[in-house]
């Protein structure tokens, strides 16, 4: 009889075991990119993988041409926690096809933002500077830092794609006619210093920027309104094209910033891998974040510390019940 109900039971102790077996987190190497945010989730995956999941999580170097193309190529690392796929959609989109790669999921939910900005309190006193109408029937409000008879539009730095973007929207906006003059702010630097210098004096600002970033998480601003609408055609194909010899107005389209992991991994692990595919930050959680980050002088893993020990209520929704007490407890 006992011997019976073991042999009955084998089925299912051998389907446990290989269920088990198939989990099996292991080791898994997970890129480290170069700047601020994609540090910042590269380590709160290690932490609530080695943690949560009981996985052998390891953070290597990454950038993201030589990482995707690792990863097609020689199957490793096993994750890019934030990669701006466009800039090699082709052989991302091929090494899905042939099976190699995964698209996890969306690390920024919004996708990656761009657009032109003025500051909140502004809009707050002049509503109209929501839209670029507003914008151009206040101009005057703009004052151009050297040329008392022009107003400022602030772009992009010289040499940056989207210096040509910028360049081709205020041309399809007329904002010329209007009396604008496009700043070249000389670096990155340059033009986030413009913006703290228009906060600290409470002036009037206007011009491109982007998201997720510090600048945007320490400073509210609003993304004015074209009026336009996205045209995804219009901006591919002539908007960011240094030639376009007759550009329209469009909005800027997201960026699509996402996860990507090899197939191996999604397959040996299956509930790491669903982890990766639900966890997603909104724009605002990382401006605020990252302006964080930029206060205290943090790096990914403080700040990633820092995220899990006050942010629960976000991370906590990514993982089973079981992973949540696991990662709380080691925290403690």
């Amino acid at each position: 009889m006992a011997k019976t109900a073991l042999l009955a039971a084998a089925p299912f102790i051998l389907a446990s075991s290989f269920t088990q077996a198939a989990d099996d987190c292991g080791t898994v190497t997970i890129a480290d990119m170069n700047w601020s945010s994609a540090t910042l989730i590269a380590n709160v995956d290690r932490f609530i993988l080695e943690h949560g999941y009981g996985c052998a999580a390891e953070l290597v170097p990454g950038d993201t041409m030589p990482t995707g193309t690792s990863m097609i190529e020689k199957n490793e690392p096993d994750i890019a926690p934030e990669m701006w796929s466009n800039s090699m959609k082709d052989a991302l989109d091929k090494g899905v096809a042939e099976k190699r790669l995964r698209y996890a999921g969306n690390s920024l939910s919004d996708g990656g933002e761009e657009g032109f900005w003025v500051p909140e309190f502004l809009v707050k006193k002049y509503p109209e500077l929501a839209t670029i109408e507003g914008i151009k029937k206040h101009a005057a409000l703009f004052k151009h830092p050297e040329d008392p008879d022009r107003f400022a539009f602030y772009g992009c730095p010289a040499g940056w794609n989207c210096q040509i973007s910028a360049g081709n929207l205020f041309t399809a906006m007329k904002l010329e006619d209007s009396g604008f003059e496009m700043i070249d702010p000389g670096s990155g630097a340059g033009l986030s210093g413009s913006i703290a210098k228009a906060f600290a004096r409470e002036e009037a600002w206007f011009g491109y920027y982007w998201a997720p970033t510090a600048v945007l998480g320490k400073y509210k601003m609003v993304k004015v309104d074209f009026g336009s609408g996205v045209d995804e055609d219009e901006f591919v194909n002539c908007t960011t094209a240094e030639d376009c010899a007759e550009p329209k107005v469009t909005m800027y389209p997201p960026s699509p910033v996402q996860t990507v992991t090899t197939e191996a991994f999604a397959s040996k692990s299956p509930a790491a891998y669903d982890y990766v595919a639900n966890r997603s930050f909104t724009n605002s959680q990382m401006n605020s974040l990252l302006a964080w980050m930029e206060d205290n002088q943090a790096d990914g893993e403080v700040a990633a510390e820092y995220f899990l020990a006050e942010h629960e209520a976000t991370w906590s929704q990514w993982v089973s019940e079981d992973v949540a007490a696991k990662v709380k407890k080691a925290l403690q």
